[in-house]
């Protein structure tokens, strides 16, 4: 065979070959994920920490030479396609830390899957070439396995201390950057890879004793002390508390109608006959889901990089469970999947949920994605809160909605819904059936309790845990389709946008203008129910009694974005080069936030690391 003859001379320097094929592949990942075409970056940024191993190769092998540098090329590409598929569902760089959730991923393998697009496989396509010609080649093995027919590149400790110096001269002149995309961007990802992993090595924990509740009214700007009795204090005093989460449920799907037809006609009519916070974000990290509960429960911020599950719940964490249980109240919570999931077993532990019912509970009949169908965990819930119910005394509980998660592969018997035929075969489609089927589940559950009698007795809470669409997904024809539904571009400002919609009774329906978020609900309720949490630090604020807010985020948006009364702001480099969005219209020249806000954001965030990871460890029970 001539071509793999004529490959096995050029292998015979696998310095160049591999150099040139990382180069396009380096070259690949910035188009894939920044949309930049900038050669002279690759070129620059990327290319100086390839050779850093390729160099190393130079010297460790003196035969087999071109296998290292295969296993190489192999090591690195799956680094960036892996960055890549990462990418396309947060929209943020993953770092070694995202390794400690390696084990969840067989739970979301269809998710993962789904992001996979067959352009992604060009970064594996020389691999696979070169794995053909080994097999089908003498010639081409002769040349690869011979030796001394592979030169070493001359100057190899030259390129090396030139590689190195590059790249930490990179690293050293890009280390101030807040935006941790935009960081990587300009680092290259092997660079930021190393880089991330050695700032998070060195971080200085702050002084626990600076988080004072204080300290954190000051910093958003909230009045101290009680001056009068709150409005709707202790409205719902003695009431049952239902938290509903629904999985990846995003605010525009309230009122939403498709050619005429409602999508989600039961948690539409629950809005207008409750309060109604349409202007609510949600603020969760890596554990998603689990973070959402976190955040709800303790009125914190997650950790900077990784999922709270994993680094929190070895604490004794102030919790809405403990409070509430410590005032008389029953606590439990219900999600149809393995209560080990996300270390979810420990989670709740730390979080002193009396209770928990899982899929030991639920079983594994009628299964929607990881567990029960969300009709399963409705009709088995309803009798449990019945029975909490004549007990005597009041419950707390959290249910987790499920069946609406990503890839939104709804099972045929479960489709409700005729979608319009534009919206057919997209994730936008896929995404509103199976949210219209969460709706009609939730519908069955609310006339459950009204029938049984819990619902007059009760405070029902229902919100979105996280995104389901996020912008950085979908292609040219399903960002038609969102700009269909908003009159404009689909972006930032919508993707975090979830509903909260909090019944009481006695409650006059009334939608509700400020700003909130995940963290607020724990200082809402509590007011409600008339149950103090003075002298416990949260984060959180009162959305019952505070007409303005402030909103730091992690992980979904970069380090130093924030939301305000006036929109999201994301910074660039740091503040004055940020970008501004506002709710109604996008992307805006008008800052969404100040320079103030920005700083008292960053330090707002900082604060709860300090003060979690200085809590008494939980005692194992």
């Amino acid at each position: 065979m001539w071509f793999p003859s004529q490959m096995g001379r050029i292998a015979a320097k696998p310095f160049m070959l591999f150099s040139a094929l990382m180069l396009i592949k380096i070259y690949l990942v910035r188009y894939f994920i920044w949309g930049t075409t900038e050669l002279w970056a690759a070129l620059l940024a990327g290319l100086p920490s390839v050779w850093v191993f390729f160099c190393l190769a130079e010297w460790l092998f003196a035969k087999r030479k071109f296998y290292a540098y295969l296993v190489l090329d192999f090591l690195i590409s799956a680094v960036y396609i892996a960055v890549t598929i990462f990418y396309k569902y947060f929209g943020v760089i993953p770092t070694y830390q995202v390794l400690k959730q390696i084990g969840q991923v067989s739970e979301v393998k269809g998710s993962v899957f789904s992001l996979m697009h067959a352009s992604f496989l060009f970064l594996f396509a020389d691999i696979g070439l070169f794995i053909l010609f080994l097999s089908s080649s003498r010639a081409f093995r002769k040349w690869i396995e011979n030796g001394k027919a592979i030169a070493r590149i001359r100057g190899n400790g030259v390129v090396l201390s030139l590689s190195i110096v590059l790249s930490l001269f990179s690293m050293w002149l890009n280390k101030d950057i807040v935006n941790e995309l935009r960081q990587a961007e300009v680092m290259d990802i092997l660079n930021y890879e190393v880089f991330a992993a050695v700032a998070s090595a060195k971080e200085v924990q702050g002084d626990p004793t600076e988080v004072t509740q204080k300290t954190i009214d000051e910093l958003k700007h909230l009045e101290t002390g009680e001056t009068s009795t709150p409005l709707h204090w202790a409205q719902a005093k003695g009431k049952n508390v239902i938290i509903i989460q629904m999985e990846a449920f995003q605010n525009f799907l309230i009122d939403l109608k498709l050619d005429g037809k409602e999508v989600t006609p039961n948690i539409n009519r629950l809005a207008k006959a409750s309060y109604y916070f349409p202007r609510f974000y949600q603020q969760v990290g890596q554990g998603n889901t689990s973070d959402s509960e976190f955040v709800v429960n303790t009125s914190l911020y997650v950790p900077k990089h990784d999922a709270a599950t994993m680094v929190y719940s070895n604490k004794q964490l102030p919790s809405m469970p403990k409070i509430f249980g410590a005032n008389g109240y029953q606590t439990a919570t219900f999600h149809t999947n393995d209560v080990q999931f996300w270390n979810r077993n420990n989670l709740y532990k730390a979080l002193g949920w009396q209770k928990y019912y899982d899929d030991d509970f639920f079983g594994n009949d009628d299964i929607v994605m990881f567990g029960a169908s969300d009709e399963i965990l409705y009709q088995k819930t309803a009798p449990e809160l019945l029975k909490m119910q004549q007990s005597g005394k009041p419950f707390y509980v959290q249910i987790l909605s499920m069946s609406g998660h990503h890839p939104f592969n709804l099972p045929k018997r479960k489709n409700n819904m005729k979608l319009p035929q534009r919206f057919e075969n997209t994730l936008v489609g896929d995404y509103i059936r199976a949210q219209n089927y969460a709706d009609k589940a939730l519908g069955q559950f609310i006339d459950e309790l009204k029938r049984n009698g819990v619902w007059d007795n009760s405070v029902v809470v229902v919100y979105g845990d996280h995104l389901g669409l996020p912008k950085y997904t979908l292609n040219a024809r399903e960002k038609g389709l969102m700009k269909e539904i908003y009159g404009r571009e689909y972006d930032v400002q919508d993707m975090l946008n979830i509903p909260l919609i909090i019944s009481a009774p006695g409650a006059t329906p009334e939608r509700f203008p400020q700003l909130g978020g995940q963290i607020d609900l724990f200082p809402t309720i509590a007011n409600l129910l008339g149950i103090s949490i003075q002298g416990q630090i949260h984060f959180g604020q009162d959305l019952l009694n505070n007409d303005t807010n402030v909103l730091p985020e992690r992980y979904y948006l970069p380090s130093g974005s924030l939301i305000t009364d006036n929109g999201i702001f994301v910074p660039g480099n740091g503040y004055e080069d940020g970008e501004s969005y506002s709710f109604a219209s996008g992307k805006t020249t008008k800052p969404a936030a100040t320079r103030q806000q920005f700083d008292e954001a960053l330090r707002l965030l900082r604060l709860p690391d300090s003060y979690v990871r200085n809590l008494p460890d939980r005692k194992e029970n």
